[in-house]
């Protein structure tokens, strides 16, 4: 049992400056498994070194991609390590042999998700989103599935269900991001706008998207060149406007 506080400086650092120093790195097994369990940004900081126990040492964990699954909440486009979760988020879901109906079932969340997100972490999630269709060419159907939910009461997709297997995310479409695409933010409008044409082979680099700020996305709009956008082609006369203007027949200063 260790304070939270400590549990995460032990788990930022455990996969680079511990493990590969270990002759057994397999005897952090199950301080991994049991920090990977308890949720919240422990359970993100835990990724790292899981990464590595299942890619290099052969950790077999049944419900690895469920307990990835349930981590994607709300909270996770606001979290401090947003760029670290999707890195290997990403690098879970690229292989080619995961099934088409767990992928779809994470397009489908990341989606719903993104609804409330903010403009920064939606120019890196839909992205995201384009390349997992590039990957797994199956939940093609999301997209180019004929008559869809009308709204969001119509759509099969369970959003509640724990176990991706049965959230019935391939019945479903992405209406969602084509909500996106009438965004105020106008990048945002466009990145989603990409899906209404054919996803070109090579899959879009996100690493430079994964920690973009608010405050980036502010200060490149202050510093866009402004164009000089004519308001009025004739000059006010009066409070009112012109003469005959039907304000100034009903309406009068004293």
């Amino acid at each position: 049992q260790l304070p939270t506080g400590l549990y995460k400086k032990v788990l930022v650092i455990l996969h680079d400056s511990v493990l590969p120093f270990m002759n057994e790195p397999t005897l952090m097994m199950d301080f991994l498994t049991v920090a990977y369990g308890i949720g919240g940004a422990i359970s993100l900081l835990a990724l790292n070194g899981l990464f590595i126990l299942i890619h290099q040492h052969n950790l077999e964990y049944p419900d690895f991609y469920k307990k990835l699954y349930s981590l994607l909440d709300p909270s996770i486009y606001h979290v401090k390590y947003r760029a670290r979760f999707f890195h290997l988020t990403d690098l879970f879901l690229s292989s080619s042999h995961l099934p088409a109906y767990l992928v779809a079932a994470f397009i489908k969340r990341l989606a719903r998700l993104a609804l409330t997100a903010p403009p920064e972490a939606l120019l890196m999630i839909i992205p995201f989103i384009c390349n997992l269709f590039r990957r797994h060419p199956a939940c093609r159907v999301l997209v180019h599935r004929p008559g869809g939910p009308a709204d969001m009461s119509e759509d099969p997709y369970v959003m509640e269900e724990e176990e991706p297997s049965q959230s019935r995310a391939l019945e479903s479409s992405l209406w969602e991001i084509q909500s996106l695409q009438n965004h105020y933010h106008p990048d945002v409008a466009k990145a989603a706008a990409v899906l209404n044409q054919s996803l070109s082979e090579m899959e879009d680099d996100i690493s430079g998207l994964l920690e973009l700020s608010a405050y980036e996305l502010f200060d490149k709009e202050v510093k866009k060149k402004a164009v000089d956008v004519p308001l009025e082609f004739e000059q006010v006369r009066g409070l009112f406007g012109k003469k005959n203007d039907i304000f100034a027949k009903h309406f009068s200063l004293d």
